[in-house]
């Protein structure tokens, strides 16, 4: 075979995938990039004058001095992410062990019992919560942790279902405290799935606008509602690009960070 025929099976097998990524994702992405730096017209429409005034107000550099409200969404969008990612490893990371000590039969019942939420449509289970909690930010936080719990369990158990118990056998031999066990031989074998469940979780929980709509009462603003006001009510499109561009970037930057803090905390272990 030679390399044209190489080149040309190659491009027919991903072609589809890369077009189908090129015109959804990266299209758009630059579309939002681009819009971003114009201005808004009188009436709502897009003009096409290149400026920062978009990141300088979302920064609280206003006309009237600084003005820290979206600032303060931002902050509060990354800390009931990071929150809802801790709440569901604290529930998911037993749920994960326990589905995979059981035998197969149950343990299939078991991971079809954590998919079914997924069953029911979004704004239903939101629904239900908010006939049984009262609006504000924790019924907000409990929302989003039963809505993305199983995003961190399912990785998280594919990863502790292949873990080598003779690693911790020899830990435990040795006469090694069960915290040092779990943290040495256990924690570096699922870290793949736990980092995979954290972004799976933190990505989401961070531009959620659904959840916090409902059973925030309008009292906890996040970005995705931010986002929303603007490309909405609001007719302002640069702004609501400016906010989608720096939330997105913001938190693929920490993702990085953490991805990287987790990777490089395996090797230390291992080695």
């Amino acid at each position: 075979m030679t390399r044209r025929q190489e080149w040309g099976r190659a491009l027919l097998t991903s072609g589809p995938g890369i077009g189908w990524v090129t015109l959804f994702l990266l299209v758009p992405l630059v579309a939002v990039v681009a819009i971003s730096f114009w201005s808004r017209g009188p009436y709502g429409e897009l003009v096409r004058t290149w400026t920062l005034e978009n990141y300088r107000r979302f920064c609280g550099c206003g006309t009237f001095g600084f003005d820290p409200m979206y600032p303060v969404i931002l902050l509060r969008s990354l800390a009931l992410g990071a929150a809802t990612a801790a709440l569901c490893l604290a529930a998911g990371l037993p749920l994960a062990f326990f589905i995979a000590g059981l035998p197969v039969r149950r343990r299939n019942l078991a991971l079809t019992l954590v998919i079914i939420p997924f069953w029911t449509n979004l704004l239903i289970r939101t629904y239900a919560w908010q006939l049984l909690l009262p609006v504000g930010t924790p019924a907000v936080l409990v929302g989003m942790v039963c809505d993305y719990l199983p995003f961190l369990v399912l990785p998280l158990y594919a990863s502790v279902e292949k873990i080598d118990w003779s690693i911790a056998e020899a830990a435990m031999d040795l006469h090694a405290p069960p915290v040092r066990v779990f943290w040495h031989a256990l924690v570096p074998q699922i870290a793949p799935g736990l980092v995979a469940g954290m972004i799976l979780v933190f990505i989401p929980a961070t531009g959620q606008f659904v959840i916090p709509d409902l059973l925030g009462g309008g009292k906890t603003v996040m970005l995705g509602n931010a986002i929303a006001q603007q490309f909405g009510p609001s007719r302002d499109w640069p702004f609501g690009s400016a906010i989608a561009v720096l939330g997105m970037g913001l938190v693929m930057l920490g993702l990085w960070g953490y991805a990287r803090a987790a990777g490089e905390r395996a090797q230390e272990t291992l080695l």
